[in-house]
């Protein structure tokens, strides 16, 4: 169904760095079922573009083991400052241990789990089909959570980021050209906190409902961003500050926003020009793709693109989940009018590092 409208609702003006670290843990709430997986998402988008021909692989030290199969969310362990972190590795059934492929992170929200995000977006299922490797991190602390400052020189989310690429690349084959990121809400948070310090290791970024520019951020290169984010989000409002989070922790009906917003204005509109701006772009252009999406591009420059999908009715959820459409009355509506997981990877296969960064 498409994105809905309900007119009702107040705003609550608290500050983006607030909202950062409260705002999935309606999510949490519901996105139990960590063990049984919903159904697809119901639409696709056409099939993406080659990668850039111009862009050589990059094989990983795994690369070589014909003797390596294909896993579904296996759970993987690693000690990051003497503790133990753990995140969950698929791989798609062609997978040989010698072609080097793409691998994408998704990152959960706050209070979610690895596992409520390998369930929301279903990016393994895409990746056994497109031939992709996937990993899901899982964050620490009560309500499990990351670390997002870049002002914190003992971050060990950082860390653990960086080693999960790096065993990713010991035990698999992968292309280190092509490697993504992104993720929901705090883990969109997150994995533009990603592209501010380890631009090195990520070829482009795709934060759904949460992007931000932090202050401070200087990414070694210019970095690809795709975003997402619904006009009625109740709990990241859609022009800043924290909606109707009460009801949302405590497992209420949430109070949808009017949907009045300026498309151009303050938070997360703003957040993408910041992008822009940072990575080189000039102007943007507005298309309407459907009745409630429209996709803003902006002019850049070679190897950079900018985008941001704009959800008209949209709340705080994954487009084209059929997970977070059950859950409307804690996240607000879900457009079937987009595939965020399809959408994701066909921006990001556009997309490589090359020799320069």
């Amino acid at each position: 169904m498409a994105a809905r409208r309900r007119l009702r609702g107040a705003r609550v003006p608290l500050t983006r760095g607030v909202a950062a670290l409260l705002v999935a843990a309606a999510l949490a709430a519901c996105a139990g079922g960590d063990t049984a997986a919903p159904p697809t998402a119901t639409t696709t988008t056409t099939a993406p573009p080659a990668y850039p021909a111009s862009i050589d692989a990059r094989p990983s030290a795994g690369c070589g083991d014909s003797a390596i199969g294909p896993v579904r969310r296996e759970r993987r362990t690693l000690e990051i400052a003497g503790e133990e972190r753990w995140y969950l590795l698929s791989t798609p059934t062609a997978h040989d241990g010698e072609t080097p492929l793409p691998l994408v992170l998704e990152l959960h929200g706050l209070a979610q789990g690895a596992e409520g995000a390998a369930n929301t977006g279903l990016l393994d299922d895409l990746g056994e089909r497109e031939g992709f490797v996937s990993a899901f991190p899982h964050g620490t602390g009560a309500p499990v959570r990351w670390n997002e400052r870049l002002d914190d020189p003992a971050n060990a989310d950082l860390d653990f980021i960086g080693a999960v690429l790096d065993d990713v690349g010991e035990a698999r084959c992968i292309d280190e050209a092509r490697v993504y990121v992104g993720g929901l809400s705090y883990g969109a948070i997150m994995s533009s906190t990603l592209a501010c310090t380890m631009a090195d290791r990520f070829a482009a970024i795709g934060p759904v409902a949460g992007v931000r520019h932090p202050e401070g951020c200087e990414p070694s290169r210019p970095v690809p961003v795709l975003s997402m984010h619904g006009t009625v989000d109740p709990i990241l409002l859609f022009n800043g500050g924290i909606g109707d989070l009460g009801a949302a922790l405590s497992g209420g009906e949430v109070r949808i926003p009017d949907g009045d917003v300026d498309l151009d204005g303050e938070g997360y509109p703003a957040a993408m020009r910041e992008w822009a701006e940072a990575n080189g772009c000039g102007t943007s252009t507005d298309e309407r793709r459907s009745e409630h999406v429209i996709d803003r591009s902006w002019d850049c420059p070679d190897e950079v693109e900018v985008r941001f999908l704009i959800i008209e009715g949209g709340g705080h959820s994954w487009p084209g989940s059929a997970a977070h459409e059950a859950l409307e009355r804690i996240v607000g509506p879900t457009t079937d009018e987009l595939d965020a997981t399809a959408e994701l990877w066909a921006f990001y296969r556009r997309h490589a590092r090359s020799s320069r960064g």
